[in-house]
């Protein structure tokens, strides 16, 4: 399935790298577009990390991907998602990558998943409830304005992942949920649809199948299980 924009994401580095890889946002860019979205009725942006880009899983498991796949079997006219996401990236990342990118495009749908290296560099949760707030509204932007068109996803819990053995799994899950609760209380207060996938990442734990190689990132089938729980919101909002 081609992916129309892709900014360049680092595949096979070690696992202790793949939350925390600091890098500018506009080094080794790639750009790809094509007019493929132009042909469906909807198109769709997809904003965020590695749990965008589908770190260590093929093109076609990214879960964004998956959504569209299941959207279009579902009747749904829609283009498989232009991707703005990197490995590492936190809010401020994402935001600078957006504004590198020069996409002026407009979308049917945009979703957006970030979060999780902020709370990986002990960033503060004020920092992160601004840098938030201010991606929400630059994702209102793509979707021409419609903020009912915009759709977020919590950010999973990787301390139960095969990685996270012998760290504090308690104050990881403390200080995800603390970031989550921001993030939904940012998405209500901006009309936007919150969908929480994390009790997903928590039922994953001990399960191999769910989790990428690297033993920290998210299998096609954990992913799968996102698209679907985020498939009839989306539905609805197509419908507005």
């Amino acid at each position: 399935m081609a992916v129309h924009l892709i900014i360049q994401l680092f595949r096979g580095l070690p696992a202790i790298f793949l939350l925390m890889a600091c890098v500018q946002p506009s080094d080794n860019s790639v750009m790809t577009m094509t007019t493929a979205a132009t042909q469906s009725k909807y198109t769709f942006l997809s904003l965020g990390d590695s749990y965008t880009i589908g770190e260590s899983v093929s093109d076609n498991e990214r879960w964004s991907v998956q959504l569209a796949g299941l959207l279009r079997k579902n009747g749904v006219d829609i283009a498989d998602p232009d991707i703005i996401a990197r490995t590492g990236w936190t809010t401020a990342e994402l935001q600078d990558a957006i504004k590198a990118s020069g996409n002026q495009k407009t979308y049917g749908l945009v979703s957006l998943l970030i979060g999780v290296n902020n709370q990986y560099r002990g960033q503060s949760q004020n920092r992160y409830q601004t840098e938030f707030r201010e991606l929400l509204q630059t994702a209102i932007k793509f979707a021409g304005g419609k903020a009912g068109h915009v759709v977020v996803l919590s950010i999973p819990d990787w301390g139960q992942s095969p990685f996270a053995r012998g760290r504090n799994q308690k104050q990881i899950a403390d200080e995800i949920d603390a970031f989550n609760a921001i993030a939904q209380q940012e998405c209500k207060a901006a009309g936007i649809s919150y969908v929480d996938i994390t009790p997903l990442t928590h039922k994953a734990a001990g399960d191999t199948n769910q989790f990428a190689v690297d033993g920290l990132h998210y299998s096609g089938k954990q992913m799968r299980q996102w698209a679907e729980a985020t498939l009839p919101i989306v539905k609805d909002i197509l419908k507005q």
